[in-house]
């Protein structure tokens, strides 16, 4: 024990002399601190399919009933950046025990909440204990385990943040459909109760954070930051509902988020204990990282929200089975991950990452091919590649952006880093349905020009449908229902060919960025000492 403590391993251990160590396993370390962020990231879709009945539940419209998203991203987002300040301020362990607390009283919260304000006050306290679980747990896994052995637990870090949004619409529609939308928050009860008990047991901070002397807190970076990213926020889930720079209240708050990240950018560079340590920035590999996991966040989360819709949309399926077709997805990431987990240290990180860019835009392109008459073959097959693809994108991304920063520096950048993926997530969701519901209307204007008497094709189609409605309703009928009928395959043909531009628009995304991979620096690849 002594020896653990003192850092000074043995080579069957994988650490170097004078580098800290657990002291126990970091894989029960794994599990402890990956309840917190499956509980988490969970959370971030388990509710959205939950909004109708919720809106129905609480006497509110489907506008306001969006308010309990969009109050939990908002909280989620400030906090996420300052998550490693705040865990130097406060004790790394104690920060994440008691953001598990709030997450959970909060969780309770909007389980029994009787009103819609109720249940945004919940959510806004749900987002705030939720935002640093994500970063705090990755920065606890990269400092657990050795060097050479980081990408096995980037791949379990991987289940939680890729696996559990794919989960979440699923677990959420069985939820709401058998039991109540409120089960959606229950269930974070047991799992939150659980994850404190282990990481009370488990769960140690480093020498580095132990002997850390707090400083003053940055009120100013913190403020400037949080108006930032909160009016920023608000944008991205509310643009397209208010026509987006059509409307005078985005355009105003937009330059007021605008202004308050300059602010803060020039404030967080000149201050002297600043809440964001902008500078890590200056570490190519971060950098270049923090800019892909933001287009992996783009690809994984707008996937995850257009597929569903295309789904229930245009060939009707119920939201349980929409979230069924897509899960698929899960049982590729879930079996590649410890591969690629293994192989990250072995071969070059970037040639891995670039061929999971391609992976995932090959399945993206395969999507885009999907048709009306399509079948759950047809989205399966490429949903298991998306999931693979995006295992081998996350798993050495996440290890190696973080993995030329100085130990002390891991846990804010780790915050930034998580940020950059949900804002990526958010935004690439908010521009894509504008894509899509705009695309649609382009495509249907040109379309209606067919209908017309003089198109030869309108005429046999139209001439059929009357006959099919004339043998079943009557004449008299016959003639409107045809015409009805062509109108909505007109507008499910519009719709068509807006999904499928817009998975061809995340397919072009996906392949800029294997090249993108390539600028990363860079590393030779770390081998176990022998015999291992």
């Amino acid at each position: 024990m002594a020896e653990r403590q003192s850092g000074r391993a043995t080579p069957a251990g994988g650490y170097k002399a004078g580098e800290w160590r657990p002291s126990v396993s970091p894989w029960i370390i794994t599990i402890s601190v990956m309840l917190a962020t499956f509980m988490e990231v969970l959370d971030t879709t388990i509710v959205t399919v939950a909004v109708p009945h919720i809106a129905g539940s609480l006497s509110a419209s489907s506008d306001q009933a969006t308010w309990v998203l969009t109050s939990y991203l908002v909280s989620n987002a400030i906090v996420l950046p300052a998550s490693g300040w705040l865990s130097i301020y406060f004790g790394r362990k104690r920060f994440l025990i008691v953001c598990i607390v709030i997450f959970t009283l909060a969780s309770i919260a909007s389980g029994v909440a009787s009103s819609l304000q109720m249940l945004i006050i919940a959510r806004v306290f749900q987002g705030a204990g939720g935002g640093a679980l994500q970063p705090v747990s990755q920065a606890i896994l990269l400092e657990s385990f050795p060097p050479e052995k980081r990408g096995m637990a980037m791949a379990a870090f991987a289940i939680g943040v890729v696996l559990a949004p794919i989960l979440g619409p699923t677990v959420g529609g069985w939820l709401t459909d058998n039991y109540s939308w409120r089960w959606a928050f229950y269930i974070n009860i047991p799992i939150g109760m659980l994850a404190i008990m282990m990481i009370r047991t488990f769960v140690e901070d480093p020498p580095y954070i132990r002997t850390a002397r707090p400083g003053k807190i940055d009120f100013a970076g913190f403020g400037l930051m949080a108006i930032g990213l909160a009016a920023l926020q608000i944008i991205l889930d509310k643009g397209q509902e208010a026509d987006w720079f059509a409307s005078s209240w985005i355009r105003w708050f937009a330059a007021i988020s605008a202004m308050a990240m300059i602010l803060f950018i020039i404030w967080e560079l000149r201050a002297r204990e600043p809440i964001v340590h902008l500078r890590v920035f200056t570490d190519r590999n971060f950098a270049v990282g923090t800019l892909l996991i933001t287009c992996v966040g783009i690809a994984l989360y707008s996937a995850i929200s257009l597929i569903p819709l295309f789904l229930q949309v245009l060939l009707r399926y119920p939201a349980l089975q929409s979230g069924l077709a897509v899960s698929p997805r899960g049982i590729g990431a879930l079996v590649m991950m410890p591969i690629v987990g293994y192989l990250t240290d072995r071969i070059d990180f970037r040639k891995l990452i670039g061929t999971g860019f391609v992976i995932v835009a090959a399945s993206l392109w395969l999507i885009s091919r999907l048709s009306l008459e399509t079948s759950a073959w047809n989205i399966g097959l490429p949903s298991i590649l998306t999931g693979v693809g995006l295992s081998m994108v996350f798993v050495p991304l996440s290890a190696v952006a973080m993995g030329t920063l100085p130990q002390n520096e891991i846990g804010n950048a780790s915050g930034v880093f998580n940020l950059m993926r949900n804002v990526g997530g958010s935004a690439g969701v908010s521009l894509l349905v504008t894509y899509q519901a705009r695309h649609a209307q382009k495509d249907q204007a040109v379309l209606v020009s067919r209908l017309s008497p003089w198109n030869l094709a309108y005429q046999f189609r139209r001439a059929e449908a009357e006959k099919f409605f004339a043998a079943r309703l009557g004449p008299a009928v016959a003639h409107g229902h045809a015409q009805g009928f062509l109108y909505r395959s007109l507008l499910n043909q519009a719709q068509l060919i807006a999904f499928v531009q817009s998975f061809r628009l995340l397919t072009i995304v996906c392949l800029v960025c294997v090249a993108g991979a390539f600028f990363l620096k860079k590393i030779k690849p770390r081998r176990r000492h022998a015999g291992h």
